[in-house]
């Protein structure tokens, strides 16, 4: 919490909150689309998930419109702030089940190919840079987005309801304030077809946020106390429910991936065994041994998989050290780390480039006390052009987020440069996205 509080006079705080419960009332009933709140478990989406939670109890059986509540799950989270999220989910739908108010919680994964081990130790990416950030959009975009077209497919479009706010960084305030909105203050989103984004506490300082969960117990029960000691622990912010590449990597000082090697320290994890979670240093030094091995010669194929000369991915000797570290470090800290389905996924992945017989992982998993199944081919559930796209980025050392957006905005704002002006415009939005590429790898540095 702020070592520097605001004084809010109460009359001050109340009129802030009635101004966004009625906003938020009119808003639920001014349309059919169902809602969509971004839950990330930080105090910005606690605090609009609060909001919509009263808003519905006041609304009592007027409230007839679905609400869905998502959340993500890297499987890659520091494992007490995962372990918080998935307890608050499960507490807030078995509170709008009893109270019979219209939530559904949705926590969404990635694949086992999509996942970081998946890539890391099948595939044999290397660990994510700042320049070659291929996880956020495999880890975070894929899935809330899939989730998210789910609810559109059955119910036309959705309102996402966000907590971001104009006062978290100067960059956020200006795209914030660039955005077109129509009557009802709602903007396109620029990526996800028929949904609209609501941000009700845009306006909230960091210190509104504190006064207003310092005073206003959990609707769903509980309080917020442990949350409270997150932040002081971490000394660091909310990594929100990413669906487009506008958000930056959730390294540096926000709660984020364990594993993060975007940044040049996790200080959120430091925090925490700062705190007094000790038992978390195992993972901080695993995932400085990553960066070490990244760029550590013997590691990694000296061509790339297009056959042009390297660096290329991790050579299988260096996969199979790293899953035999993994699960070594899984054994002494006592969390589950890689889950079964990614040591299928990584067996498949190993099949097909060098252990031709397809027992390694298991033999590997089974000294180390997982007993693992190994059935046939894993369903992949990747497009066969995202596949493409991908291992294009790889074989060029490019970012394959930018290369994707890059794509889409081809695809989508420019599908013909033949008309007048196409090209300039086209060469702008170009522009714009190398200055946000560029502008969150400096983000990223300073963090």
């Amino acid at each position: 919490m702020s070592s520097e509080q605001l004084v809010v006079s109460p009359s001050s705080m109340q009129s802030m909150i009635d101004s966004v419960q009625a906003s938020l009332e009119s808003q639920y009933l001014a349309d059919d689309r169902p809602w969509v709140v971004a839950f990330s478990g930080g105090k910005d989406s606690t605090l609009v998930l609060q909001l919509v939670f009263n808003m519905l109890l006041g609304l009592g059986k007027r409230a007839t419109k679905p609400i869905f509540v998502l959340s993500s799950d890297t499987q890659v989270e520091a494992p007490n702030v995962a372990a918080y999220v998935t307890a608050a989910m499960d507490t807030i739908q078995r509170a709008a089940t009893a109270l019979q108010i219209p939530i559904s919680t949705i926590l969404v994964r990635p694949t086992p190919a999509e996942s970081y081990w998946g890539k890391l130790i099948g595939k044999g990416y290397p660990p994510p840079s700042r320049w070659f950030r291929w996880c956020t959009s495999n880890m975070k975009i894929k899935p809330s987005r899939r989730a998210i077209e789910n609810i559109t497919h059955n119910h036309g479009s959705v309102i996402l309801l966000l907590g971001t706010r104009i006062s978290e960084s100067s960059q956020r305030g200006r795209a914030m304030q660039a955005r077109e909105i129509n009557s009802r203050g709602l903007n396109p989103h620029h990526e996800i077809p028929n949904a609209l984004v609501a941000t009700p506490i845009a306006s909230w300082s960091n210190d509104d946020v504190w006064e207003y969960l310092s005073d206003n117990p959990c609707p769903w029960g509980g309080n917020h106390s442990y949350l409270f000691s997150l932040y002081r622990q971490a000394s660091g912010g909310e990594c929100p429910v990413i669906f487009d590449l506008n958000t930056p990597s959730c390294g540096g000082s926000r709660f984020g991936c364990w594993t993060c090697t975007v940044v040049k320290e996790d200080k959120s994890l430091q925090g925490f065994i700062r705190s007094g979670e000790e038992h978390l240093q195992p993972l901080v030094d695993f995932r400085d041994w990553l960066i070490e091995l990244r760029d550590k010669p013997g590691y990694r194929s000296e061509v790339k998989r297009n056959g042009n000369a390297g660096p290329g991915p991790f050579l299988p000797a260096a996969r199979q050290e790293i899953l035999e570290a993994l699960l070594a470090l899984e054994k002494q800290v006592g969390l589950p780390l890689v889950s079964e389905a990614e040591l299928v996924y990584i067996q498949h992945e190993w099949s097909r480039d060098f252990d031709f017989q397809g027992n390694s992982v298991h033999d590997v998993a089974t000294k180390y006390g997982r007993d693992i199944a190994m059935p046939g081919n894993p369903q992949e559930t990747t497009h066969p052009e995202d596949e493409l796209l991908e291992q294009a980025a790889v074989e060029s050392g490019l970012n394959p987020d930018l290369m994707r957006e890059l794509l889409e905005i081809r695809r989508r704002d420019f599908p013909s440069l033949d008309k007048w002006g196409a090209k300039s415009r086209f060469e702008r939005a170009v522009g714009d996205l190398i200055k946000k590429a560029a502008q969150q790898v400096e983000q990223t540095t300073q963090a």
